[in-house]
């Protein structure tokens, strides 16, 4: 059993916002699907790190949902700031039993155990956060990733970090986020949002106050899930 993490897949197989007009994007479902199935087996588990789907709504996410569930692994999700289809958990869970996609699970509040890790995280949020409406979306943010992390802890397997904003860019760092993550020893953090070569190239991927950070969005892993354990 392996796991395996990646973001911002972005599909809009029910709807019409294809991503292939971005530069480097033309063709991604096929290659995402076959490096998947080279990758993946059935035993595996993938964290799929938000910006899952272009759905607006739940009740439009059926084919982009049905894409992810006929790929090898189970797979976990964790929302990202495009998920406007996000629901609560337990309709979103009721979505996923009425139409039999059992291989997906949702991150939200709590962790799941692979091995000897427990899979921890939430969204995040931007890295300026000034205004006070940001400033409440944040500490939010970290509420959840702490009750992600207490589960974890509950749990006595190893937290792994997963995230969909950036907790560190450029000279930026999001501080409040960092600390739960230390507070915690945390010693992975994957991460997505992050497009575009020029941004890509300049993304933080390293070790930060002993925590190893990995940017994990699809375009920057040429559309092929990373290996974590």
């Amino acid at each position: 059993m392996s796991l395996f993490a990646i973001a911002d897949l972005h599909l809009s197989l029910g709807t019409d916002k294809p991503m292939d007009v971005f530069h480097g994007w033309d063709n991604y479902v096929d290659r995402l699907s076959d490096n998947w199935r080279k990758l993946i087996s059935d035993d595996d588990t993938v964290v799929i790190a938000g910006d899952i789907s272009w759905a607006m709504k739940l009740s439009e996410t059926y084919k982009d949902f049905e894409f992810i569930d006929s790929l090898p692994g189970e797979k976990i999700f964790l929302k990202g700031n495009h998920d406007y289809w996000w629901d609560t958990v337990s309709k979103i869970d009721r979505t996923l039993s009425e139409h039999s996609f059992e291989s997906i699970k949702v991150l939200f509040n709590n962790c799941f155990v692979v091995d000897e890790y427990a899979i921890c995280g939430t969204r995040g949020w931007t890295l300026d956060s000034e205004t006070d409406e940001d400033k409440k979306i944040l500490v939010r943010e970290c509420g959840r990733l702490r009750m992600s992390l207490e589960s974890a802890k509950e749990s006595g397997k190893e937290p792994v970090a997963f995230l969909h904003y950036p907790p560190i860019f450029g000279s930026q760092i999001q501080s409040d986020i960092i600390e739960i993550l230390l507070e915690y020893n945390v010693k992975k953090c994957y991460y997505g949002h992050i497009h575009g070569q020029n941004l890509i190239k300049n993304a933080f991927n390293g070790e930060y106050k002993g925590i190893k950070f990995k940017l994990i969005s699809c375009d920057a892993l040429g559309f092929m899930p990373m290996l974590v354990r």
